[in-house]
């Protein structure tokens, strides 16, 4: 069952919740003529409610529990847009949003955030990172990548969302991977040759590189993001909500 107090609290953070029974869990950003607004589709057996809000924040902290399963989502609002994302269940006594926001920094982030005063470690941008929607900047000093090695103009992309473009980007290690529409995660060299012909021939393929370093130098943007500007070089790294298993629940703008 739903907490009857669980649309009011959307409310109370500016926005709009459609809550609905449903087979499935799952928790999507939608839109219709009105703009943006969340909907909750929770089965019977299911309970929800919302652990902690801030109305200035317009964050809040959602709890679904499902055949002994907890599962947590920080939704809010972030620049331009509603968003949900999925918290690791790794993370134990997540019960507030700042414990949430933590939570979703990647290790070494939350590492080089300790340096900064608490107040200014959840900003987007502050003496330790950079940060625009899911991706983090990190400086690092003294990187002189090798002039040939520097891509200009190059995506940086999770699953099907839309691309954050950064102006230079350098690449260390990682896998070659072939990426569709069909498959935007990629496919292995081994992957891709165990497809049938007609799987490789009716699809088009582009050549990427998964889980190596990734550095960005210069402007990072996105439609949805203010752009930033990084004078030197920074290591780049996504949010923690791709380990999340309650991620597959979400449906996300971006």
């Amino acid at each position: 069952m739903v907490d009857v107090f669980v649309e009011r609290e959307f409310v109370r953070i500016g926005a709009r919740a459609a809550i609905r029974p449903a087979s499935a869990l799952s928790i999507n950003v939608r839109r219709d003529r009105l703009g943006e607004y969340f909907e909750l589709q929770i089965p019977g057996p299911a309970t929800a409610l919302v652990l902690d809000r801030s109305r200035l924040d317009r964050h809040l902290l959602l709890l679904v529990k499902e055949q002994g399963a907890k599962s947590r989502f920080l939704c809010g609002h972030d620049e331009r847009h509603w968003f949900v994302a999925a918290i690791p269940e790794s993370e134990f006594g997540v019960t507030n949003i700042q414990k949430a926001k933590v939570a979703l920094q990647p290790p070494l982030v939350r590492e080089v955030a300790r340096s900064v005063r608490s107040k200014h470690r959840m900003r987007r941008r502050n003496s330790a990172f950079v940060r625009q929607g899911e991706w983090f900047f990190v400086p690092v000093a003294d990187l002189q990548p090798p002039r040939a090695s520097v891509l200009h103009n190059e995506p940086l992309r999770r699953g099907r969302g839309k691309s954050h473009w950064m102006e230079r980007a350098y690449r260390r290690g990682g896998v070659t991977v072939y990426v569709s529409r069909q498959f935007p995660n990629g496919l292995t060299q081994q992957e891709f040759d165990a497809l049938a012909e007609h799987e490789r021939s009716d699809q088009r393929w582009e050549t990427m590189v998964r889980d190596a370093e990734v550095f960005a130098r210069g402007r990072v943007t996105h439609p949805d993001h203010a752009t930033v500007s990084l004078n030197d070089w920074h290591r780049v790294f996504m949010n923690t909500e791709s380990r999340a298993r309650a991620m597959r629940h979400v449906a996300f703008l971006d």
